[in-house]
């Protein structure tokens, strides 16, 4: 039977399809997955990575394995950064079926209605709140029912947490203890306040984009995956994109779109893949050497990322994950998994958590806390030998701005990145700030009683600003939630319109993180989503 996907010119066949995805992460697989519902789109998904076989990409806990992966991961790193003594950041963005929704740790944040409404006020008109809620709705499956602002017949399951823990529960506590609400819900009515997060785990199990929008729409005739496809560029003919050459293993190969491309492969990726394709800022190009298709000056720049700094305490109980990781306790842990998908190995990144205002100026949320019941100097070394967990601190709205650059007109090399953290005199008083509430916390009687000792920092080594900031530039990186680089607006300097085309270029969208105009105050996974459902009813919509 003749593929679907296929045409033939005499012997030869001429791989076509309709609508090409590039990439399946959080908005390529919400968009592939929607586009295939109407049987008349065929629809090719170009994957860089490989299937989702390896077993921790679906334990929740297993992001601690596969965050670094060497194949799983793209393995990303920042440039020196100025503000972070030099330091280069690693940037891990998901490399595999799925994308980052694979290895990310599974928090459910759509971040605040006024993010929304702030990009509206930017100009994207139709990107308010009111706007896009419809469409967090249609992707939820809420456990816990509809309602006015949650969906329960959506294909994402977003679900409560199976296993808390006292020691969770008592950094809600601590916070209830400064003065803060007790939230039930981050994704209510309003954000601030101290609760438990809910996150994207499915019987278990988690539910990635791909596992939530793809994997069940693989029957349909109309849509299929490619994976270890490596895009190299875009081919642009008058101004149009007609496909994409990509390679799979030394193989090039070449894919005609009738109607359109969608770029969904991050706010690296994204930025990346237009540079490559002569689609960019002009002078740049240039120099490495690419032909100009057009010159679009915002691709790559307008880099937003949000800059943790965690702060590690040796525990007084054995209350904590770090104990549990000898051989028996493996085992236990195992054990009670297989059984009942409970205990530590259906943790997520974070199991409670706090929104607060720090700055005077603001009139929302601008930190958000991760409390953690483990902790690790890093992923790859382990974790600590003694009891202890974590409270991370980030800011919500960085006013830094970074950017994209290519370091090669070769597509197998890696883009440059430069985040510039902290070179806002803001974001420094918000991280100073944040750190000192987090001291705060930990001074409460509700936390308190399971500290023996701060280990990060040292006891003693936070005695004023100066010190604290030293502390955030010495210990700080990404909380992996890049964003920004191919601006949605209606400015000059705006690099797709408000429907996600690309601007002055025909048949060229971009669904991702990239699009976003701010990085929305929270993690980031469900915007995408959100994107990617928005972006499929554009497109329907065009037909």
């Amino acid at each position: 039977m003749e593929h679907p996907h296929k045409r033939y010119q005499g012997r030869v066949a001429v791989d076509e399809t309709d609508v090409v995805v590039v990439g399946s992460g959080s908005a390529g697989s919400a968009l592939a997955g929607r586009l295939s519902e109407d049987p008349r789109i065929r629809v090719t998904v170009l994957e860089a990575g490989s299937l989702d076989r390896n077993p921790w990409l679906h334990i929740p806990i297993g992001y601690a394995k596969t965050m670094y992966h060497r194949t799983i991961s793209w393995n990303f790193m920042t440039e020196a950064e100025p503000e972070l003594n030099g330091r280069s950041v690693p940037w891990p963005r998901g490399r595999v079926f799925g994308g980052s929704s694979a290895i990310n740790g599974l928090i459910y944040i759509r971040g605040q209605p006024e993010d929304y409404d702030h990009w509206r006020q930017l100009g994207c008109t139709g990107w308010g709140f009111d706007d896009c809620l419809p469409y967090f709705k249609k992707a939820e499956r809420q456990e816990r029912g509809a309602d006015a602002l949650h969906g329960a017949d959506g294909p994402l399951s977003v679900t409560d947490l199976r296993e808390k823990g006292v020691l969770p529960r008592a950094f809600i506590d601590a916070a209830k203890e400064l003065g803060f609400p007790e939230n039930t819900d981050f994704n209510g009515p309003d954000q601030e306040g101290a609760g438990w997060y809910q996150v994207t785990v499915r019987n278990g199990f988690r539910c990635s984009a791909a596992t939530a929008y793809l994997k069940p729409a693989l029957k349909r005739p109309n849509l299929r995956v490619i994976t270890d496809a490596h895009v190299q560029r875009l081919v642009i003919e008058d101004g149009r994109v007609t496909g994409v050459v990509y390679k799979v293993g030394d193989e090039t190969r070449t894919i005609a779109a009738k109607r359109e491309v969608v770029l969904s492969s991050g706010a690296i990726g994204s930025p990346h893949i237009m540079m490559l394709s002569g689609l960019g800022p002009a002078e740049h190009l240039a120099e490495m050497g690419i032909e100009v298709k057009r010159d679009i000056p915002g691709v790559g720049q307008n880099l937003q990322d949000h800059l943790q700094s965690r702060l590690m305490y040796r525990a007084s109980q054995r209350v904590t994950v770090n104990e549990r990781m000898g051989f028996f306790g493996m085992a236990a842990m195992g054990a009670q998994f297989a059984l009942n998908r409970r205990g530590p190995l259906s943790f997520a990144a974070a199991t409670s958590g706090l929104f607060a205002r720090v700055l005077p100026q603001s009139a929302t949320p601008d930190v958000q806390f991760h409390f953690i019941p483990w902790s690790a100097d890093t992923v790859k070394e382990g974790l600590h030998k003694f009891p202890g967990f974590t409270v991370s601190v980030c800011q919500l709205r960085p006013e830094s701005r970074g950017e994209i650059r290519l370091a090669s007109a070769d597509p197998s090399v890696k883009p440059r990145i430069l985040a510039n953290y902290l070179t806002s005199e803001t974001d420094k008083q918000c991280m100073v700030e944040g750190i000192k509430l987090a001291k705060r916390l930990a001074d409460t009687a509700a936390l308190g009683k399971y500290i023996e000792a701060s280990y990060a920092p040292p006891p003693g080594a936070l005695e004023d600003d100066a010190s604290w900031l030293k502390f955030v530039r010495g210990n700080s990186g990404t909380i992996y939630h890049p964003t920004g680089t191919c601006r949605m607006g209606e400015d000059d300097r705006a690099v797709v319109d408000t429907q996600l085309r690309v601007n002055g270029v025909g048949n060229l969208r971009i669904a991702d993180g990239s699009i976003m105009p701010t990085v929305v105050s929270g993690n980031t996974n469900a915007g995408c989503i959100m994107i990617g459902e928005r972006c499929a009813e554009f497109i329907k919509q065009a037909a």
